[in-house]
């Protein structure tokens, strides 16, 4: 049977505080769920989960250390700077 290890993940403090000021100017509140580091024991397998910023409906996906923030999937990605342009469109 395989067994997984399960470590959550903190946002970076200057990611999270350029998202803070993002969102402020843009007018929304922010509802952000930590990433996390899925390893499968006894192999030399992992998965990063990214961190979910979520407002109104939509799913921000993004990664410390990124500059690129993906839509509600990993198909559609902006920039970190274009964020505010993309909350107010949508």
């Amino acid at each position: 049977m395989l067994k997984k290890e399960v470590k959550e993940l903190e946002v970076d403090k200057a990611v999270l505080k350029r998202i803070e000021m993002i969102c402020r100017f843009a007018n929304v509140k922010p509802s952000i769920k930590n990433g996390s580091i899925i390893n499968i024991k006894g192999s030399n397998i992992a998965y990063v989960s990214p961190h979910i910023m979520t407002i109104k409906g939509n799913n921000y996906l993004f990664f410390n250390d990124s500059d690129t923030i993906f839509v509600n999937d990993y198909f559609r990605s902006i920039k970190l700077k274009e964020l505010e342009k993309f909350i107010k469109t949508n």
